[in-house]
């Protein structure tokens, strides 16, 4: 299956979805980390509305991923909102979740942290896809977008083919893609010769909209003439609706310090739906507070909940 196949699998509500309590999800990202070594102007995450810290050993290792196996959960991310290459032990969070019988294991990195020894080290340790964000066309976007030195675009496209490289020769199954960020009409056009560039390297490249990360960052990326999504729509090309929002009913996310998080852009912890520290992994998809706001997203109107702003920004 390939990746986009894999997105559209999550991002298309079947019918037994819909309902307040629906089924147990079939892929979970867990935030490893809430750090991150960029200050994207399109993500919240610079701001640091909410702690800024890694999680602990024994809860990912003896609590949560037993919990999320148990209950059905077939696809873990090992990422959220932070950058997971930059800690130490992600190999062996990655082979954690393999040992533990979970059938495919993924993550999402922007790929300037990586050196050829942390990729192998990934691979080695049984990740199933490794995807990069390549959100910029150039050094120079690159720097203006990131606000960290433009050596490091130099360094997320060696790590493009440093893990062509590494899976090839170590026989690795390993899918290798990359997604970038359609800022504005004409981002495509400037994408184009570095998608060409990279493409020997990667299964697949694909869009995504520029999401207004629950209203955190509409308004600045609006000021830039740059497209902004309401919601999270999926990715371009083959978007969904707003409302009912899919991030509440086929995928869940776990941050850091054990929460149970409703949206995909929980920056602030306003979509926490429950703590998993003291409460079981089902229990909190299945959660009141939760129930309460598919709800209102199952009616199509989601004035006075957390998502009101997130929705109403288109």
């Amino acid at each position: 299956m390939s990746i986009t196949e894999r997105v559209d699998a999550i991002t298309h509500m079947q019918e037994q979805h819909r309902i307040p309590a629906p089924p147990c999800p079939k892929s979970v990202k867990i935030e490893l980390t809430a750090r991150c070594n960029l200050q994207c102007s399109f993500c919240a995450t610079a701001s640091n509305l909410r702690d800024k810290s890694d999680m602990d050993w024994e809860f990912y290792s003896q609590k949560l991923l037993p919990e999320l196996r148990a209950a059905g959960v077939e696809e873990v991310g090992m990422f959220f909102l932070g950058e997971s290459s930059i800690l130490p032990w992600l190999d062996e969070a990655i082979a954690e979740a393999k040992r533990q019988g979970f059938p495919y294991v993924f993550l999402t990195t922007n790929g300037t942290a990586l050196n050829y020894e942390k990729i192998e080290s990934y691979l080695a340790a049984g990740l199933d896809s490794l995807k990069f964000s390549l959100n910029y066309a150039d050094a120079e976007q690159f720097a203006e977008i990131t606000r960290v030195k433009p050596a490091l675009f130099q360094r997320l496209l060696m790590s493009i083919r440093e893990a062509k490289e590494i899976r090839d020769g170590g026989d690795y199954t390993c899918g290798l893609y990359a997604s970038y960020i359609d800022y504005d009409a004409d981002q495509g056009r400037r994408m184009r010769a570095l998608v060409d560039k990279v493409a020997p390297y990667l299964d697949e490249v694909y869009a995504l909209p520029l999401y207004s990360q629950a209203d955190l960052t509409g308004a600045d990326s609006s000021d830039k003439g740059w497209a902004v999504r309401a919601g999270n729509p999926g990715r371009a090309g083959n978007m969904q609706e707003p409302v009912p929002c899919w991030s509440l009913f086929t995928e869940a996310r776990v941050t850091h310090d054990g929460r149970l998080a409703a949206c995909c852009f929980d920056h602030d912890g306003r979509f926490d739906m429950g703590n998993l520290l003291d409460e079981n992994f089902m229990g909190a998809w299945h959660s009141d507070k939760f129930q309460r706001l598919r709800t209102e997203h199952l009616k199509g109107d989601v004035r006075g909940t957390a998502c009101e702003h997130c929705v109403a920004y288109a």
